[in-house]
Parts: structure tokens; C-alpha cells; sequence
């Protein structure tokens, strides 16, 4: 017997099956893809706000997710969270949203905004994800879905936690692909962060300091499809990130990511609805850029839906 059916395995989907089981439902999880192969294990993973609506309810799913992962980064080789010290260019306090009180050691300088903020090797912590899932008594299969009918009839209650595919799926028109390009170099040896987003642009600068390996970024392409990573914005993005620390030009390059962020004109969406035969749908989904910024906050209000 399954009380919950979560279909989509990303960080999105993982956080509230995990949310579910341990509050003592028994809860599937129905995935396409293993939790490696999906956008989420692309994500450069800086805990931030980042490309995400609605503004309102955004801060505070943000700041519970915060919360938790400072829990974390007690022990980041196994959650893969870490606390890391770097710098938003540009960014004011006055700038933010009313979320930004919540911020502990922030602190205004010359360059932009320096604070301490959890820092996420994705593989990791999906691998984590799993493996808490399994402890409270959840499974994970590989299934894909052509509908939410499917799980359905294996179960009372559906979670959609399908991101990109919730477009074809619901079919929600609105959800639309935002492509991000990085570059994985060697560490030259930067141990601090470093972010600058114009919301203008499509082009942003940003590196992140990885276990083994520096993330250079970035792109945000709304409804662009493609998933192989183009050399010339490959060149575009080391040249802009090794003009705020030179030594990166000389790094080798160790691989390429391409994700497709999964946004929506309307923001994230996390509401209830009937299915034909007396089921419950609950949708989980349209979390643009900063899923895993919001993961534990959407989840457990997700949750709350399922009852």
C-alpha cells in the first residue's frame, strides 16, 4: 500500500518525499531519470533567491531552507552542504527583500554584498537525499509518466514535482525553459564564491568552489531548449569570470553542464486539486532558478496540502 506518489526525483521532489515519509506516510517516489541525471544535479547550488516568483512567499520558504541547511554543514561530506564566505557584486541590502533580515553575517562593502551562505555539491546531497529517503522507509523507481492518471491508480494521493515536464504533463503553457551553461575548471586555488547578475542580461558571472573543482558560469536563456553546452559561450564565460580573478584564465577545463531551469511566468506553483475518481494532486513545481534555494520551505508546504 503507498499513501503518496512523488513523481519527479530532483531536489524538488526528493525534499518533499523525504518531508512525507518522515512524517510517517509511505511514500514512493516515480522518477525518469536517476537523481544524477537531472537539472538539479547541474545546479551550481549557492543557497540565494535567484530568478524565482512570487516575490511574497518566496523569503520565507528561502529562510526555513536556510535554516536547514545550516543544520547541514555540520557534516558537509556527508550532505554535501557546506558554509561558504564569498561576494554578490554589486548587491544591496536595500535592494533585497524583507528575506534579507534573516541574512546573519551580511555586511555591505566596497564590491557589493559579503555573507556567509550555504554552499551545495549537488551529486552529494542527492545521493544523501536518497539514502534519508530510504532510512524512513521510502523508494525511489525509474518510471516515466504520460500522465498523473498513472499514479493515480496506485495511489491516493499524487505529488507533482515534475519541473520542466509539469508543461506537458498538467499542461501548464506557462512553464518555460531557462538554460544555464557552466564550466568546470581546476581550482586554481579561490576558496570564496563570487556572483554578479544583471536581470537585464542573459549573461551572468558567478564561480563556486566545489570539492576538486571551480564552477564558472553562467547563462540564464529563457526558452532556449538546447542541452549541449556551446563553445563559444564556454570561452564567454571563463573569459568574463578571469576578469574578476585572473588565474582562472589558465585553469584546465575539466567538463561542460547544461540545465534547463524550470520557470514559470506565474512563479512557483504549490496548490491542491481533485483528480477524476476522488484522487488528490498536489503540484510542486515552477521553481525557475533557486530550487534548491526554496526546497524544504516548498516541500513542507506541500506537505501541509497532502494533510
Amino acid at each position: 500500500m503507498t499513501d503518496v506518489i512523488v513523481v519527479g526525483g530532483g531536489v524538488v521532489g526528493l525534499t518533499t518525499a523525504v518531508t512525507l515519509a518522515e512524517r510517517g506516510l509511505r511514500v514512493r517516489v516515480w522518477s525518469r531519470d536517476p537523481a544524477g541525471s537531472t537539472t538539479s544535479a547541474v545546479a551550481g547550488a549557492l543557497w540565494w533567491p535567484y530568478r524565482i516568483e512570487p516575490a511574497e512567499r518566496v523569503g520565507a520558504w528561502a529562510l526555513e531552507t536556510l535554516a536547514v541547511y545550516e543544520e547541514l554543514a555540520a557534516a558537509p561530506r556527508e550532505t554535501g552542504v557546506r558554509r561558504v564566505a564569498g561576494l554578490h557584486g554589486g548587491e544591496r541590502l536595500a535592494a533585497l527583500g524583507a528575506w534579507a533580515a534573516g541574512l546573519k553575517d551580511a555586511a555591505e562593502v566596497a564590491g557589493g554584498l559579503r555573507v556567509t551562505l550555504p554552499l551545495l555539491d549537488m551529486p552529494v546531497h542527492l545521493a544523501w537525499l536518497e539514502r534519508r529517503f530510504a532510512a524512513a522507509g521510502g523508494a525511489v523507481e525509474r518510471r516515466a509518466v504520460s500522465g498523473f492518471g498513472e499514479a493515480a491508480e496506485a495511489s491516493p494521493v499524487v505529488v507533482n514535482c515534475t519541473g520542466l515536464g509539469a508543461r506537458e504533463l498538467v499542461p501548464d503553457a506557462g512553464v518555460r525553459p531557462v538554460r544555464g551553461q557552466l564550466v568546470a575548471v581546476e581550482n586554481p586555488g579561490i576558496e570564496e564564491w563570487y556572483t554578479e547578475a544583471d536581470p537585464a542580461s542573459d549573461a551572468t558571472t558567478y564561480f563556486f568552489p566545489q570539492p576538486g573543482l571551480l564552477v564558472l558560469g553562467g547563462t540564464a536563456e529563457a526558452d532556449d531548449p538546447r542541452t549541449e553546452p556551446d563553445p563559444r559561450t564556454a570561452r564567454e564565460i571563463v573569459a568574463r569570470c578571469a576578469r574578476i580573478r585572473p588565474d582562472i584564465a589558465g585553469a584546465r577545463v575539466l567538463g561542460h553542464r547544461v540545465g534547463l531551469r524550470p520557470a514559470r511566468e506565474a512563479g512557483v506553483r504549490i496548490e491542491a486539486e481533485a483528480l477524476p475518481g476522488g484522487g488528490l494532486l498536489v503540484h510542486n513545481y515552477g521553481h525557475g532558478g533557486a530550487g534548491v534555494t526554496v526546497a524544504w520551505g516548498c516541500a513542507r508546504t506541500a506537505a501541509a496540502l497532502v494533510g
